[in-house]
């Protein structure tokens, strides 16, 4: 019986799910929004973890209202580096090795002068913070699903035609109760060809029939959270026979309302399952915990051992777009932290 607690920040890992705005350290966030006078609410400004519940149409909006709000205080590509690199910073104080940032590019291209340029700034921003830090770090674009279909066609070809400059991956986010999956298969089908990681955003909000939606319409090799697959036993036992990775982020699925506590998160359900998974912060500004929180989360209330937390580091590698010789050295770097 194992009773050593290894710790959990010098274990490598991959991130494979963390939004681009959600990733600002609450103390940026006062800084910008008094550098451009914007006015927070007390949910972005009191330092603690805004109470939300986005299980109901309201509660949602209120939540993609503090984002919305959050992201108008990206302004300035120096307000990008800044936020790109402190997300860095962080990540590397938890013990990754890797990271997958998701954006999308439109909410930013207003004040940055267009869609490309936004883009540029974005993935010039990844670059310096990747070479500043050394962490592996490259680009997940996300169409957003409240938009029409075409919007996620033009990031599409946008996201291929920037695959030599760091974007890795195709995303769909917000509200999955919004805007059914088949509706943007052709934007999918663009990423794919192009090279790109189909990685959507399923089974949150709403239950098995979104993961199954991502898998057959848009023929994801990623799933965004995806823990809701656990209420289907045949849909576990195809995300497992086809290696799909569920990117499940456990804090944010309690301060989401998904499941009342830590403990009612089917994260044992899916890795007995077999089920690949990712453990991921999705959006610490609102949610209050970063990465290592998440194998914390594993380990205290999902009883994972270190040699289990291993197992989730070594799928969160294995799910990700790191090469080979990254990923060779973050698997190591997983056996020297269980040896150890």
């Amino acid at each position: 019986m194992e009773h050593v607690h290894r710790d959990i920040t010098l274990l490598p890992k991959a991130h494979l799910h963390l939004h681009f705005t959600g990733s600002m350290r609450p103390s940026t966030l006062l800084e910008l929004a008094d550098k451009y006078g914007v006015h927070l609410p007390e949910a972005l400004s009191s330092g603690t973890p805004p109470r939300l519940r986005a299980t109901d149409e309201r509660g949602w909006f209120r939540f993609q209202r503090l984002y919305d709000i959050a992201r108008s205080c990206l302004r300035e590509p120096e307000d990008i580096r800044r936020l790109v690199r402190e997300a860095a910073e962080e990540d590397v104080r938890d013990g990754a090795g890797w990271l997958e940032i998701q954006v999308d590019p439109t909410s930013y291209a207003p004040h940055l002068g267009g869609l490309i340029p936004a883009l540029e700034v974005i993935l010039d921003a990844v670059d310096a913070a990747s070479r500043e830090t050394g962490l592996g770090m490259r680009v997940l674009v996300a169409a957003n699903r409240m938009k029409h279909p075409l919007e996620a066609r033009t990031l599409a070809r946008l996201a291929v035609r920037y695959a030599d400059r760091g974007v890795v991956g195709f995303g769909l986010s917000n509200d999955e109760r919004r805007g059914l999956a088949r509706d943007f298969d052709r934007a999918f089908a663009i990423a794919r060809d192009g090279g790109l990681l189909a990685a959507p955003h399923g089974g949150e909000l709403t239950g098995p029939a979104s993961v199954r939606d991502c898998l057959d319409d848009l023929r994801a090799s990623r799933i965004g959270h995806g823990v809701r697959a656990a209420e289907d036993p045949r849909l576990l036992r195809k995300l497992a026979e086809r290696g799909v990775t569920c990117e499940v982020c456990p804090a944010s699925n309690v301060a989401l309302g998904v499941y009342e506590k830590h403990a009612d998160v089917p994260l044992r359900t899916l890795f007995e399952a077999g089920v690949p998974l990712a453990l991921g912060a999705d959006d610490p500004l609102l949610f209050g915990s970063r990465l290592a929180a998440q194998y914390e989360i594993a380990r205290e209330h999902h009883g994972f051992t270190d040699e289990e937390l291993a197992e989730l580091a070594r799928q969160s590698v294995r799910g990700s777009a790191a090469p080979e010789d990254v990923r060779a050295k973050l698997l190591a770097g997983i056996d020297d932290w269980l040896a150890g």
